[in-house]
C-alpha cells in the first residue's frame, strides 16, 4: 500500500543540505534544479566529481564547501540529502537530522527516507510528480519520458487562460467550482483533437 503524501515545496525558499559530491550526489543536484533553477542548495563533500561542478557553475543559489560531514551543517536548514557512498555516514546524517526533525532522503535507502525524488514532468505552469513508492525509479522515469510526449505545449496556454477566467468569475465558491468543471469537461473526456483543442483556447 502506497502511504505517500505529495506535496510541492518552494526549494527556492527553503535551505537543502546536501551531502556528497559524486554521481548520486550528481543526480540529486539535477533534479533539485529542474525542480527550480532558484533551489537554495548547500552541498559539503570532500570532492566534486567535474560534471557536478559543471552542473553547479554559475549558480548564485548553490554553495559548494569541500569538508567531511560534520552536524554543524545542519543548523538552520529544512531538507536534509545524504548522498555519500558510506552506508555508515548516510545512516548518522539520518539520525542527526532527525534529532532536529528535519526531514531526510537517504539515497538508494527507501527505510531511511522521508520523502522521495520522484520522477518530475513540467510544461510551464504544470507540473507532475511521479512515485512508484520507492519500489521502481526506472519505471517513474519512464512514465515522466511518456506524459512529456504526449503532454502538449500548448497546456500552459490553457492554464493561463483558465487562470484569467476563474479571475472573471462572481457568486460564491460552489458557483466557481461547478464553473470551472463545465469549461475543463472536455480535458477529461479525452478530446485532444488539435481543431477542438484550439477551440476551447479560443474560447477561454
Amino acid at each position: 500500500m502506497n502511504h505517500l503524501y505529495p506535496i510541492f515545496l518552494k526549494v527556492h525558499e527553503l535551505n537543502v543540505l546536501l551531502i556528497g559530491g559524486g554521481f548520486v550526489a550528481t543526480e540529486k543536484l539535477e533534479f533539485l534544479l529542474k525542480s527550480s533553477s532558484e533551489a537554495q542548495v548547500t552541498v559539503i563533500s570532500k570532492f566534486f566529481r567535474p560534471d557536478f561542478l559543471e552542473l553547479a557553475e554559475g549558480k548564485e543559489t548553490v554553495t559548494l564547501i569541500e569538508d567531511s560531514y560534520n552536524e554543524k551543517y545542519l543548523g538552520g536548514k529544512h531538507i536534509v540529502i545524504a548522498a555519500t557512498d558510506d552506508k555508515a555516514v548516510n545512516r548518522q546524517i539520518r539520525n542527526e537530522a532527525k534529532e532536529r526533525f528535519l526531514l531526510v532522503n537517504v539515497a538508494d535507502t527507501p527505510e531511511l527516507c522521508d520523502f522521495y525524488l520522484g520522477g518530475i514532468v513540467t510544461k510551464g505552469n504544470l507540473k507532475i510528480a511521479i512515485s512508484t513508492n520507492g519500489k521502481s525509479p526506472t519505471t517513474a522515469k519512464r512514465l515522466r519520458q511518456l506524459l512529456e510526449e504526449v503532454l502538449p505545449e500548448e497546456i500552459d496556454d490553457l492554464l493561463e487562460n483558465l487562470n484569467a477566467y476563474r479571475a472573471t468569475l462572481k457568486g460564491d465558491f460552489e458557483y466557481k467550482v461547478k464553473a470551472m468543471n463545465e469549461v475543463t469537461e472536455g480535458l477529461v473526456r479525452g478530446d485532444t483533437r488539435p481543431e477542438r483543442k484550439e477551440a476551447r483556447l479560443e474560447k477561454l
